[in-house]
């Protein structure tokens, strides 16, 4: 009697740990599955195929009825990201959470600020940079592989995704990004997000060592050497960093209303790298920070395109900068780091010709961020001008 029962025993405590094991396969798929329908890319390609093998041996015919969309690849080319941010997934839920709560408020971009910089360097930033001679002018044909022109010209972080479908050099390089009005009203406006922003020898509350200052050359440059006419706004609207895109939309916009003329705005910030990091680069004899285009593609790989925050000038965006890009690659190589893509908006929408500039980091001096001007104010000039 003793042996039936302590057998008994044993075979209950068995059936309790295999339901437990399959429990704890079920919620393992179920997480997977979660996971595939937030992501639309490689994640999602993988996690389904680990899902059909768990589910063939749970309940074959179920894994016989799933849709092929889950086993197979889109035939669009996907980028699947690799660089930059140490954000984990459950910080970019948490800030597109964030967001949300800001849109309901109105004001939808106050989480993008915390995910704007101070992003990993890589390997390319990590030292001093200096031109090599002669020019780097890139052939369409090269451009148009979508490889090729990712690996060279993007940094595309974690949080977000690009296609070739977007990501169409030939059908990017047909926007026309000249200018059409005359200097006799405002043509450019430049303005600061992070006004407070300075540089390794800047003096804490006075804007003429921040990054203000470095707008305030870049003014001068493209009024006096140039000949346009310039509307430079020296606002602060990060007092609560967390919340300086929210605060300096609507004054952007007022702006921009009271100015119709105006045809580009450039926003100027400086980045925040590691403090062992330089980024410095020589163009003819100068000493001066690189700089680094930045754009919004308002979609995360958690929840795909943010409709609250809404562009309609992506397009037009990632045209300009990637033009601007090419020209600084011919004239003044080493100059431009490679451009950056993120998943939010960055006000990145009050404009088609808008411009997202990083100018050096933290680790620069001031000197260096203002020489940078000079290039700067060139490849604008060859942009807007319509001379590359």
């Amino acid at each position: 009697m003793r042996v039936t029962r302590q057998r008994l025993r044993r075979e209950r405590r068995r059936r309790q740990t295999v339901i437990l094991l399959w429990g704890a396969m079920a919620v393992f798929v179920c997480m997977l599955f979660s996971l595939a329908v937030k992501n639309g890319n490689m994640t999602r390609n993988v996690s389904c195929a680990v899902c059909s093998l768990m589910l063939r041996q749970i309940s074959p015919n179920l894994a016989e009825n799933l849709p092929s969309e889950y086993y197979e690849d889109s035939e669009e080319n996907y980028y699947e990201t690799r660089t930059e941010s140490t954000l984990s997934y459950e910080t970019v839920l948490a800030q597109d959470a964030e967001d949300v709560s800001d849109a309901e408020s109105g004001e939808d971009d106050g989480a993008a600020d915390s995910t704007e910089e101070n992003s990993t360097p890589t390997e390319e930033e990590t030292s001093t940079e200096e031109a090599s001679a002669g020019t780097q002018a890139v052939s369409l044909e090269k451009l148009n592989d979508f490889d090729y022109l990712i690996q060279n010209f993007y940094t595309v972080d974690s949080a977000t995704t690009i296609t070739s479908a977007q990501l169409n050099a030939e059908e990017l390089l047909s926007v026309d990004c000249t200018l059409t009005g005359s200097s006799d009203a405002p043509q450019i406006l430049i303005y600061h997000t992070h006004a407070s922003e300075g540089y390794s020898d800047s003096v804490e509350g006075d804007p003429s060592t921040t990054v203000v200052a470095v707008g305030e050359r870049l003014a001068e440059i493209l009024e006096t050497t140039y000949g346009y006419n310039v509307l430079h706004d020296t606002g602060v609207y990060d007092s609560d960093r967390n919340r300086a895109y929210s605060v300096a939309k609507p004054y952007i916009e007022q702006i921009l209303a009271e100015n119709p003329s105006i045809e580009v705005v450039i926003d100027l910030h400086r980045d925040g790298v590691s403090e062992d990091t330089r980024l410095v680069t020589e163009q003819n004899g100068v000493q001066m920070a690189q700089v680094m285009f930045f754009n919004g593609l308002s979609r995360t790989s958690a929840l795909g395109d943010i409709d609250y925050l809404a562009n309609p000038y992506i397009t037009q965006n990632l045209a300009f900068s990637l033009r601007l890009q090419l020209a600084a690659r011919e004239l003044y190589p080493g100059f431009t780091r490679k451009i950056y893509l993120k998943g939010y908006r960055y006000n990145m929408h009050l404009m088609p010709k808008s411009l997202l500039v990083e100018v050096g980091a933290q680790t620069n001096t001031l000197e260096e961020a203002k020489n940078a001007m000079e290039p700067l104010a060139a490849i604008l000039d060859q942009v807007l001008g319509g001379a590359e």
